[in-house]
C-alpha cells in the first residue's frame, strides 16, 4: 500500500510540474497526461501492466462526474445564454450528423457492419473542451465576437449526448428493437433533466438556509449532490451525465453561501479527476497496437476534419447569422478527446461483439486530432482574420478571471433603497460585483451570503460598472 501511495504521489507531482514548461509551448494538456501514463505503462519506460477495462470504466465514470458537474458549475449563463441556441443545435443534432456521417464512411470504406460503423461515429461524435481551451489560454488567444462562447458551451454540453447515441447502438448490437429507440432517448433526456433541475434548486433552497457551522461542509453537501445527481438519474433509467451538467449549471448561477470557496474545491477536484482520467487512459493504452490501427484512425480523422464536421457546422449555423470565416474556424475546432475515450471503453465493457479494436482506433484517433488540429488552432484563427487584439476575450467560464486592476468604492444605503433588509444572496447584485466590506455604526463585518442589508450601512465594492447599484442610494 505504501509503494502504491509513493507511486501515486510521483506521479501527480510529475504530472502537475511537467505542465509549468510544456502549457507554454501549447501543448494540451490531454496529450501531456496521457503521454506520462503511456510512458508508466505496459509498453512504455516504468513498465506497469494495465489493462483492465472494467476498473477503467468505473474510475472514468466517477471522474466524468465531477468533470461535467463542474463544466456546469463554472458556466456563466448570462453569457451563454445569447449563443445557447447554436451551441445546442451543434451538440446535440451536430453530434448527430457527425456521428452518422463517419458512420457510414466506416461502414463503406473499412467494411464494418452498419451498426458498428455507427458505434464508432457516435463514440467520437463530442469535442473536447479541455484540449480546446488548453490552447487557447495558453496562447493567449483572444477570438472576436461570441466564437469563444459557442465553442465553450458546445463543448461542454455535448458529451451527455455523444453517451446516449453511444448507449443506444449498443443496445441495438445486443439485440433491442429499433422501436426502443425514441422511447429510451426521451427518457434519458427527460429523466436527466428533471433530476438535475429539481436536485439543484433543492440544494439552492437548502444551502441559503442551512447555515452550517463549519465551511467545510458546504463543499462536501455539493459533492453529494453532484453524485446524487449522476446516480438517481442513472437509476431511473435517465442520462446520469446529462443530469449532472444540468445540476452545475443551474447551482453555479445562483446567489450561494461560499461560492468562492465552493468554485476553488471543484475546480482542484476537476483537475485531479481529469489527471486521474488521461493518466490512466494512457496507462491502458498499448502503444504497439497503435501502428496497427493507425491507418484506420488518421482516416477517420481526416473525414471528420475535412467533410463530417463542416457539414454540421454550416447546416447548422447557415440558419444564424455568422461569416464564412467564423463557421470555417468553428469546423475546424472539433477536437476529439477523453470523453471519446472513455465511451469506447464503456464499448468494450458492454458485452457486444466488435470485431475492431474500437479502443485503440479512438485512442489514436483523439491523439491526432490533438496534436494536429489543436497545434493548427492559433495558426488558422490568424489566417482567417478572427483573433482580437484590442479587447479581452468575451469569456464564457467563470473560472476565467480578469486582468483588470479593480475598483473600490464606498457607498452609503439610503432609505428607500430596494436592497435594504435583504440579505446580499437575495439582492439581486450583478455577478461581476463584490461586496467586500460592511461598515455598521462603526464596527465593519465582513459580508457573508446571509448577511442582511440595512439602512445607513456603508457598503464597500469592488468589481465592474459599479454604476449598476445606483439604487442602493436611492431615495
Amino acid at each position: 500500500m505504501i509503494n502504491l501511495m509513493i507511486i501515486c504521489a510521483l506521479i501527480l507531482l510529475v504530472c502537475v510540474t511537467s505542465t509549468k514548461i510544456l502549457y507554454k509551448f501549447g501543448v494540451p494538456i490531454l496529450l501531456i497526461f496521457i503521454i506520462f501514463g503511456m510512458l508508466f505503462g505496459s509498453d512504455g519506460v516504468i513498465g506497469i501492466y494495465f489493462d483492465n477495462y472494467e476498473l477503467t470504466s468505473q474510475l472514468c465514470s466517477i471522474a466524468l462526474i465531477f468533470i461535467m458537474f463542474y463544466g456546469g458549475f463554472g458556466t456563466s449563463w448570462k453569457m451563454a445564454k445569447p449563443v445557447a441556441v447554436q451551441s445546442v443545435l451543434l451538440s446535440t443534432i451536430g453530434v448527430v450528423i457527425t456521428a452518422g456521417l463517419t458512420g457510414l464512411f466506416c461502414f463503406w470504406v473499412f467494411k464494418t457492419t452498419i451498426l458498428e460503423g455507427l458505434l464508432i461515429g457516435s463514440v467520437i461524435a463530442s469535442t473536447d473542451a479541455a484540449a480546446v481551451f488548453a490552447i487557447l489560454r495558453s496562447q493567449k488567444l483572444n477570438l472576436k465576437g461570441s466564437l469563444a462562447s459557442i465553442l465553450e458551451v458546445e463543448s461542454g454540453s455535448n458529451d451527455p449526448f455523444a453517451y446516449m447515441l453511444t448507449i443506444i447502438i449498443l443496445g441495438l448490437l445486443a439485440g433491442n428493437g429499433y422501436g426502443s429507440i425514441v422511447p429510451m432517448l426521451l427518457t434519458q433526456v427527460i429523466i436527466g433533466v428533471l433530476c438535475g433541475a429539481i436536485l439543484a434548486k433543492g440544494t439552492v433552497y437548502l444551502l441559503r438556509r442551512a447555515n452550517f457551522e463549519i465551511e467545510g461542509f458546504y463543499p462536501i453537501f455539493v459533492t453529494a449532490v453532484a453524485v446524487l445527481a449522476y446516480a438517481l438519474s442513472e437509476y431511473l433509467g435517465g442520462n446520469g451525465y446529462l443530469s449532472v451538467y444540468i445540476a452545475g449549471i443551474i447551482i453555479g448561477n445562483k446567489k450561494i453561501p461560499h461560492k468562492k470557496s465552493l468554485v476553488h474545491f471543484f475546480d482542484g477536484i476537476s483537475w485531479i479527476m481529469q489527471i486521474m482520467l488521461f493518466f490512466i487512459l494512457g496507462l491502458l493504452a498499448f502503444p504497439s497496437q497503435l501502428p496497427a490501427v493507425a491507418f484506420k484512425g488518421v482516416s477517420i480523422s481526416l473525414f471528420m476534419i475535412i467533410i463530417a464536421r463542416p457539414i454540421a457546422v454550416f447546416g447548422i449555423l447557415s440558419f444564424f447569422k455568422m461569416t464564412f470565416k467564423e463557421k470555417l474556424f468553428i469546423s475546424w475546432v472539433g477536437l476529439r478527446g477523453a470523453a471519446s475515450m472513455v465511451f469506447a471503453i464503456f464499448a468494450v465493457t458492454y458485452g457486444v461483439p466488435i470485431n475492431n479494436d474500437i479502443f485503440h482506433i479512438i485512442f489514436f484517433l483523439a491523439l491526432f486530432s490533438v496534436a494536429v488540429q489543436g497545434t493548427l488552432v492559433p495558426t488558422v484563427a490568424k489566417k482567417l482574420d478572427l483573433v482580437d487584439d484590442e479587447s479581452p476575450v468575451l469569456k464564457t467560464f467563470n473560472d476565467y478571471k480578469s486582468e483588470k486592476s479593480t475598483k473600490l468604492l464606498e457607498i452609503k444605503v439610503k432609505k428607500g433603497s430596494k436592497y435594504v433588509n435583504k440579505s446580499i444572496m437575495d439582492s439581486d447584485i450583478p455577478e461581476e460585483i463584490l461586496i467586500v466590506m460592511i461598515k455598521r455604526d462603526g464596527n465593519v463585518l465582513v459580508p457573508k451570503g446571509s448577511t442582511i442589508i440595512m439602512e445607513g450601512d456603508i457598503v464597500v465594492l469592488t468589481g465592474e460598472n459599479l454604476e449598476q447599484l445606483n439604487d442602493l442610494v436611492s431615495n
